[in-house]
């Protein structure tokens, strides 16, 4: 009697035809070196080759009425040069001869598809000139001649008067000036000693080596036009607390290099203060206001009246819930508060503002609940009336026409039955009247345009809609000229799907919410695909590509292209779609992923491709906070994730972001949202990645996060880059590109990655 649990293939044929087709719909194969060759393809520096004419980003010229434009054409590199009122764009040189030229004059081969330069100057008598090899180069009527640079570098320890008369500089903490005429040299200040300077400021990327190594030396000086007078600041570091970091990378050195900075955390008194100051030449009279001291990471730049009477700037409070548009009288010293908003949350840090000739000034604030430009009386501080208004953002302002009382800006969402992200040109009239489109195609407007001009460059595009590049005429939005078309035939040949546009419904049940998902190029309906989340949901932008650039050149399609789905959306909190949905992140920066689940979800039940039940997550930086605050608060959505230069405890932070955006002062909501706090609720795996001298988010956060795992007894993974700051695993790939990408594909695959295999760049 034959046994019972043999296999029969004659009664088993259904099983095994249903096994192998389950197994041929997720299995992905074995990882080998193309694998890797078709994510390299989508690298930024490769891709960029790749497509022709991908946009123009002009380099005006003199006349206002042409530029130049760099990009890469069939025969490589090439420089273009458009006349708008001929309406010709052309090379603007001959590259083979040029190419040829400097080959024989440096001995050196030449590649005239890749001229070892990226920026040049035309002179008017059409002369090419550009800098090469230390040396500064001139192409004319097929001749190339080159003289030495000047090895004198632009002297930035001094600051010469706007009538040329007089020379202001730092002696010994103190501020001079000295007489170019007479050579008499005048000391304007005497209190001035190491930590409490004049003149001067805190770059953000200083650093001080050693324990008791020397600051950078800066110079901050604002001339009056008049050259009577001197605003600047004293720079305040005596009960600043430093930053500090070790770098073990050093070649040359046997012992960790220490580093330090200067660089607030939320809540923080010990933090480097400016306060203005001013000084009247002839009197010599010193003026402190104490009053308008802030701290570094906030500052107030003021800027003088065309008459030299008056300073003015904006005055932003720590915690940014108010702002106060101040005038100073430069003779009776006096503060006038010309205008004050505030608001419980936060106000903007950059408000639109534009002082006009008549007396008045053009606002841009978020008091109506969007973005909205007020026209202002300046003496009053009094609303004259209302420019826009309406449900929509005002993005900023590009041009004001006041002699026919005309304001030219960008904005999105005010077109119905449009993306809400889009950007388009309008123009108004200052009361309000005579709101126009002048950019009417449905797509993303970038444009390109410097202050005095008649025309503008327009690249309208969606992650879909290859670029188009026009020039149009500011009054009227017509287009005057087309540069160019992107052409895709390279990528088209390789199989590339564009991005896939979707919405999803919010976590407040009512809200539309705006995403990308990305295919790799042998996509296969029938397989199903594990998902990555690639998120960045910093309350100060929005993250999903709108243009074909921003979707082509990103970290999201050579993710793909290993065999993945990658995913990203923007959702409440982030910026672009008004206060009230940006507000949704206030003292709630932690939630910012679970609208991404809420999406993932409702996109995989209509694209049955999408494996739910294997998805991952990645970011940097803030998005760093959240993939590993992911990992910790949907543990049992999210498998597998890469957190890199994550601030994972926002205590630990630069101020005024965290200030700005999660509350000040800080509250328990910080200890509340904190991955350090919260560590104990990891299931999945999970990869912590740092520079080791990255003074943009210290390394110490992970460090402290790590610690957390540890003690919470968690199995995790941590990647320490000891040479790199901030910049790493960006869109040109880079040794943690590939940690990163191996991660995914042991993890959230299933796969074996190939080991010791370098990135082709």
């Amino acid at each position: 009697m034959p046994n019972s649990h043999l296999f029969n293939p004659l009664k088993n044929t259904s099983l095994l035809i249903f096994i192998l087709t389950l197994f041929g719909q997720n299995s992905f194969g074995q990882i080998t070196e193309n694998t890797y060759h078709d994510a390299e393809y989508f690298l930024s520096n490769n891709i960029q080759r790749e497509v022709y004419h991908l946009d123009v980003i002009p380099n005006w010229m003199e006349d206002n009425k042409s530029f130049w434009h760099q990009t890469y054409t069939k025969d490589g590199k090439r420089f273009f040069l458009t006349v708008i009122e001929k309406g010709e764009t052309n090379e603007a040189f001959d590259h083979e001869a040029l190419a040829g030229l400097l080959s024989e004059k440096s001995g050196e081969k030449i590649d005239h598809e890749n001229l070892p330069f990226n920026h040049i100057k035309i002179e008017g008598d059409g002369s090419i000139v550009f800098d090469w090899e230390n040396k500064s180069w001139t192409y004319s009527n097929g001749n190339l001649e080159s003289k030495r640079k000047s090895p004198y570098a632009r002297d930035r320890s001094v600051s010469i008067s706007p009538d040329g008369n007089w020379k202001a500089f730092v002696k010994n903490f103190n501020l001079f000036v000295e007489n170019l005429e007479t050579g008499e040299e005048m000391q304007l200040s005497y209190d001035g000693e190491k930590d409490y300077e004049y003149a001067s400021f805190w770059g953000w990327s200083d650093m001080i080596l050693g324990e008791n190594g020397e600051r950078p030396e800066h110079l901050s000086i604002n001339w009056s036009p008049d050259s009577k007078q001197i605003q600047t600041q004293i720079v305040d570091l005596r009960l600043a607390g430093k930053m500090l970091l070790l770098d073990n990378s050093q070649d040359d050195k046997f012992r960790p290099q220490l580093m330090g900075y200067y660089r607030g955390s939320p809540g923080d008194t010990t933090v480097v203060m400016y306060t203005p100051v001013l000084f009247e030449l002839e009197s010599k009279k010193e003026t402190k206001f104490p009053g308008l001291s802030l701290p570094h990471f906030i500052g107030m730049n003021l800027s003088w009246d065309t008459e030299s009477e008056n300073l003015y700037g904006t005055y932003l409070q720590r915690g940014f819930k108010s702002f106060d548009l101040i005038e100073i009288n430069a003779s009776t010293k006096e503060i006038r508060k010309v205008y004050s908003e505030s608001s419980p949350t936060h106000v903007n840090n950059n408000n639109i503002f534009r002082r006009l000739k008549n007396g008045q000034f053009i606002l841009g604030t978020e008091k109506s609940g969007w973005n909205q430009l007020y026209l202002m009386d300046w003496k009053k501080g009094t609303l004259v009336n209302r420019i826009t208004s309406g449900d929509y953002v005002v993005k900023n302002i590009l041009s004001v026409d006041e002699e026919n009382s005309i304001v030219y800006f960008e904005a999105s969402g005010k077109e119905s039955d449009v993306n809400p992200y889009y950007s388009f040109v309008y123009k108004v009239k200052f009361d309000g009247s005579g709101l126009e489109l002048l950019t009417p195609e449905n797509a993303f407007h970038s444009i390109s345009y410097s202050s005095g001009k008649d025309y503008f460059v327009d690249n309208y595009s969606t992650v879909n809609q290859p670029t188009v590049s026009v020039v149009r005429e500011l009054k009227t939005g017509k287009i005057k000229h087309e540069i160019s078309k992107a052409d895709i035939s390279n990528l088209l040949k390789k199989g590339y799907q564009s991005p896939k546009q979707f919405t999803a419904m919010a976590k407040d049940g009512k809200t539309i919410l705006y995403g990308i998902y990305y295919l790799p190029t042998d996509f296969n309906s029938e397989k199903k695909y594990p998902i990555i989340d690639y998120t960045y949901s910093g309350p100060h932008i929005d993250i999903t590509p709108k243009t074909f650039r921003a979707a082509l050149v990103g970290l999201q399609q050579p993710m793909a292209e290993l065999g993945f789905v990658v995913v990203t959306v923007d959702g409440l909190g982030t910026s672009g779609r008004g206060k009230a949905f940006n507000d949704v992140s206030y003292r709630n920066l932690g939630d910012g992923t679970t609208d991404h689940v809420l999406a993932i979800k409702e996109l995989a039940a209509k694209n049955k491709f999408m494996n739910v039940d294997k998805v991952g997550i990645f970011g940097h930086s803030a998005g760093g906070y959240d993939a590993g605050r992911a990992m910790l608060l949907h543990p049992d959505f999210y498998k597998v994730g890469v957190a890199s230069a994550g601030d994972h405890d926002h205590r630990m932070e630069k101020a005024w972001w965290p200030e700005m955006y999660m509350g000040y002062p800080v509250g328990d909501f910080y200890h509340e949202q904190s991955n350090v706090t919260n560590a104990s609720n990891l299931k999945g795996h999970l990869l912590l990645a740092h520079g080791g001298i990255d003074e943009n988010v210290n390394p110490s956060a992970t460090f402290k996060f790590a610690e957390a795992l540890i003690n919470a007894g968690k199995d995790f993974d941590l990647f320490i880059w000891p040479s790199r700051n901030h910049n790493f695993g960006r869109t040109d790939g880079d040794y943690f590109t590939k940690k990163r990408w191996d991660y995914f594909i042991e993890h959230l695959m299933g796969e074996k990655p190939l080991r010791h295999y370098q990135i082709q760049k």
